[in-house]
């Protein structure tokens, strides 16, 4: 039996992860699928100092108070930045590292600077305009490329995001290195407006396992069996 860390992106809480969660189940693995402060089923814990740190500690803390070990820890797309946090801090947990169509920031490095000017901005002026200038609206669906039966449900599931998650620059103390089992996975049905082909070539040269995947952005709502599939691969590395 393996057990499974799986991290959300932005705006999303641990529901999206419902589909992977069932199947890894039904192989008779431990999984655990947490929602990061302030969003989703823990939204009325919104407040403006939540920060990337927040939710590194939301999932350093679950993994150390579960006292789980030998954990394939996945982060989806902003979830790419709070598992490289996690893995920093205690890589002796960490069995296996994926980063689902993700950032994977350097050190100091925030999402922000990863992020398009295009939809930088536009994300700015959401937070202005409707967020009281520190609550970021969610990116919809469509955009995303999510599948169409989905889209509706997606959009009402998703809340808005406190902007200091996105503005934090990730501090890394070279932990993180020890963990050498990594794979990185590109959604190839999103590609316009994608800031994650930067990354995929990071996770070649540095000798990651890559793996493209002929879906949307929420590859876990698209094609759970075949992401299954991978993180099984990843576990038995």
């Amino acid at each position: 039996m393996s057990t499974f860390v799986l991290v959300h992106g932005a705006w999303h809480g641990g529901w999206c992860w419902k589909r992977v969660r069932n199947a890894l189940q039904t192989h008779g693995h431990e999984v655990y699928t947490p929602t990061l402060t302030g969003v989703a089923d823990r939204s009325h814990l919104i407040a403006p100092d939540i920060d990337l740190d927040t939710h590194i500690l939301d999932v350093v803390n679950l993994i150390e108070w579960e006292e789980l070990s030998g954990v394939v820890l996945c982060g989806h797309s902003y979830g790419g930045c709070v598992v490289a946090g996690v893995a920093d801090r205690i890589p002796d947990r960490i069995h296996a590292l994926v980063y689902l169509d993700a950032f994977v920031p350097g050190n100091g490095e925030s999402l922000f600077q990863h992020v398009p000017e295009a939809q930088f901005d536009l994300l700015m002026e959401g937070a202005r305009v409707t967020g009281e200038g520190w609550k970021v609206p969610p990116i919809p669906a469509e955009v995303f490329n999510v599948n169409a039966n989905d889209r509706d449900w997606v959009n009402r599931q998703c809340t808005v995001q406190p902007i200091a998650t996105f503005e934090q620059g990730i501090s890394l103390s070279g932990g993180i290195d020890q963990v050498k089992n990594v794979t990185y996975i590109r959604a190839t049905n999103f590609v316009e407006g994608s800031p994650f082909g930067p990354f995929e070539d990071k996770a070649r040269a540095n000798g990651w396992k890559t793996v493209a995947m002929a879906g949307g952005h929420d590859l876990m709502l698209d094609l759970p069996d075949e992401l299954t599939e991978v993180l099984l691969e990843a576990a038995a590395a």
